[in-house]
């Protein structure tokens, strides 16, 4: 029997519309904290408590602590769906934020203080998620992502992602302290040090510091000092792994990475390059308002493409020791 023959015409439809069919991925099942991670929805730190709270729902029943799912699960939020097919393809995207003194690292604070989201831009189908926590009184650099992967390794001790800090300290500081610092000193949630501290000027008993170590438990640079009964006046974070905190950017600013600025930071712990998606047009609007409204004065131009995010590895032998400010009130430069 004669095979029926298909018209050119229309086998090229079929392929057109084979090719407009969604395309869907058989991965097997995930941990829910890290799906949601992924989705962009909240960090696995964050994920966790709301497990824990019992805010999640999978099909409608109370998530528990280790859950796995697939992209076949209905997962909620405080009763809102949310689509976890994202997780598949996240988007990585990364802000730089100059944070003020008097700013929570939280979402909504029940005393109605100001946060450090709420002068981030808005997005339509993320959300920031925090790449570590600074305390009320601390300023300086902090990130955020679109990528809950991403903000977890760099969060994650074993990966060994170093923060700097520029420190002000009040009291007498001697050979001995400083390398009692350096050694390790027992705090009350265990060992605590650390691994890089130089001087950086100041007079009498007011004094800089810049300080490096490889975690970011709570107020932990403050209590490593109090614990040899000295008193920080001023704290700063000049500096998060291969990220400097750029000089040009004023306090209470923001302003997004670049693609070799993302890729340097997702090369540090692990993760394959993802190409930045384009932004909207309220987007890009918002970010030249926030860039217009910035001073001139500063190092580098257009946004902070010169030095704020190192390629090289950052040890001892490739930071500067730079000057610091010989008054006692004003913090020192951050370091390039």
């Amino acid at each position: 029997m004669a095979q029926k023959r298909v018209p050119r015409s229309a086998k090229a439809d079929q392929s057109r519309n084979d090719d407009q069919k969604p395309v869907t991925h058989d991965l097997p099942p995930e941990r829910l904290q890290k799906v949601l991670s992924r989705t962009g929805v909240g960090s696995r730190r964050e994920v966790e408590a709301w497990i824990e709270e019992g805010r999640i729902t999978v099909n409608r029943e109370v998530a528990i602590p280790g859950q796995k799912v697939t992209v076949e699960d209905a997962i909620a939020l405080d009763g809102k769906r949310i689509s976890i097919e994202s997780a598949q393809s996240p988007v990585r995207r990364v802000l730089m934020y100059n944070k003020p003194e008097g700013e929570v690292t939280t979402r909504k604070d029940p005393e109605g203080r100001p946060t450090v989201f709420d002068r981030l831009p808005k997005l339509r189908d993320q959300r920031w998620i925090a790449i570590g926590r600074l305390d009320i009184n601390t300023t300086g650099l902090m990130l955020f992502t679109t990528d809950g992967e991403l903000a977890n390794r760099l969060m994650h001790p074993s990966y060994q992602v170093d923060r700097e800090y520029a420190v002000r300290v009040f009291g007498q500081v001697d050979d001995a302290m400083l390398q009692r610092l350096l050694t390790g000193v027992l705090l009350d949630d265990g060992m605590a040090k650390f691994s890089d501290i130089s001087a950086a000027g100041g007079a009498g008993i007011n004094k800089w510091y810049h300080v490096t170590l490889f975690e970011g438990r709570n107020r932990e640079v403050r209590r490593l000092w109090e614990s040899q009964d000295v008193k920080v006046s001023r704290l700063k974070r000049v500096r998060f792994g291969p990220a400097f905190l750029p000089s040009r950017l004023s306090v209470g600013r923001w302003d997004e990475m670049e693609q070799k600025e993302i890729d340097a930071l997702s090369k540090m712990v692990g993760l394959e390059p993802l190409a930045i998606p384009a932004k909207t047009p309220d987007e890009q609007a918002a970010q030249r308002r926030q860039q217009g409204k910035r001073p001139n004065k500063g190092s580098g131009a257009g946004g902070f493409r010169k030095g704020s995010v190192s390629t090289r590895p950052l040890g001892k032998s490739s930071r500067k020791d730079g000057g610091g400010s010989e008054r006692s009130d004003k913090a020192p430069k951050n370091r390039r």
